[in-house]
């Protein structure tokens, strides 16, 4: 593994990288959300029991599926910088955190507009509601954490220490409907072999899922890119790149100047 990540270990490979691998993970997720979400909204029939009001699973349920898989993927990035010694891994936890903080949000934001007329309350100390909304606090912890100390090499290390440790809520996030008598309702699209919804629902839910996942490694790429050229910004490759962006910004479509 270490052969295939030595390249990328130079920061201006990883760079490039992360450039060329965006839009094949914007565009198609762009599509895909767009295609999920009128489909889910527009097209499904109305649940028997909640109405239109069930709807909001096509944005609260990838929303919340994403605010875990941007953890893992925010650990799996601590743990390639704490054992091959990557500072991009640094990086990459970094750009990853403000993500996944922001799919909690609107998973807890959605999950409250859903419960307010169904549960009769904005919010209750439920066991997968508290442990999402740690989730929320572990987030902001290592944000608050990378950007504590002027010494860039110790801040990684501390966010990355702190997002291993978080990984043990994620469990308590996926099985509390399951280890206590919650009021939140059970698994549903996790049980393949017989979902307990309609296919004519799941389909379109499965879609935005797929869709906001890829949308989440994106918006990822983006903010890593950002960090690299942050991090970087005394070397002289970064200068180079800003400067063709300069350039290409002030020309036109024929390459003369605007």
């Amino acid at each position: 593994m270490w052969k295939w990540l030595h390249p990328y270990a130079k920061a201006e490979n990883a760079y490039r990288l992360a450039g060329r691998m965006l839009p094949w993970f914007m565009v198609p997720g762009a599509l895909l959300l767009l295609i999920g979400t009128v489909w889910g909204l527009g097209f499904t029939p109305t649940d028997c029991k909640q109405g239109d009001g069930f709807r909001i699973i096509y944005i609260h349920v990838p929303a919340a599926f994403i605010s875990m898989g941007a953890y893992v993927t925010m650990a799996i990035a601590a743990l390639v910088g704490m054992v091959w010694q990557i500072r991009q891994a640094d990086y990459a936890v970094a750009a990853f955190a403000p993500v996944g903080a922001a799919f909690t949000v609107i998973a807890l934001a959605t999950g409250a507009i859903w419960g307010k007329p169904m549960w009769g309350a904005w919010w209750i100390w439920d066991a997968r509601l508290t442990s999402e909304l740690i989730l929320l606090f572990l987030y902001l912890g290592v944000i608050a954490l990378y950007n504590a100390f002027p010494d860039r090499t110790l801040a990684g290390r501390a966010a990355g220490i702190l997002a291993l440790v978080g990984v043990v809520n994620l469990p308590i996030i996926h099985y509390s409907v399951e280890w206590w008598n919650t009021l939140h309702q059970g698994a549903t699209i996790s049980k393949f072999e017989k979902p307990s919804m309609d296919s004519s629902m799941l389909w379109p839910l499965l879609i935005n899922i797929l869709a906001i996942s890829l949308v989440m490694v994106a918006m990822g790429l983006a903010n890593f890119r950002n960090e690299i050229l942050r991090r970087e910004a005394n070397r002289p490759w970064v200068a180079k790149v800003l400067k063709i962006s300069d350039t290409s910004a002030n020309t036109n479509e024929k390459g003369a100047p605007l």
